[in-house]
């Protein structure tokens, strides 16, 4: 008898629901420290406390990225090997975009990043 394995469906809604959540803290984290980072010229950005729920949000968006691919390819290592590196190189692309905005933020305050000036 041939078995056919059940798609992810559970995966794709914790992967959603880790990813919301952890985006919801990393919001607030967030806001938190530009306040801080604004008002105290030494203070970094690079802390646990900021990159942890950016993590948290990677590994979400993996898990349901991979789990939406594996309902179509059937295998769970190749839609893992699939979505890792596109989750990776898109979380590098937000960080390193983030740290930009953050340095045009603090060298020229809010009309820095105005985006209607064009």
């Amino acid at each position: 008898m041939y078995y056919l394995p059940q798609p992810p469906y559970f995966l794709i809604a914790v992967g959603l629901f880790v990813g919301i959540t952890c985006g919801a803290a990393f919001e607030a984290t967030l806001k938190q420290k530009v306040k801080l980072w604004l008002n105290t010229p030494a203070s970094t950005l690079a802390d646990l406390d900021l990159q942890l729920p950016f993590m948290g949000i990677c590994v979400g968006v993996c898990v349901f990225l991979a789990s939406g691919v594996q309902i179509f390819l059937g295998n769970g290592w190749i839609s893992y090997a699939i979505s890792l590196p596109i989750t990776i190189f898109i979380a590098a692309l937000v960080w390193r975009q983030l740290d930009s905005l953050l340095k045009q933020l603090k060298s020229g305050g809010s009309a820095a990043i105005d985006l209607d000036v064009f």
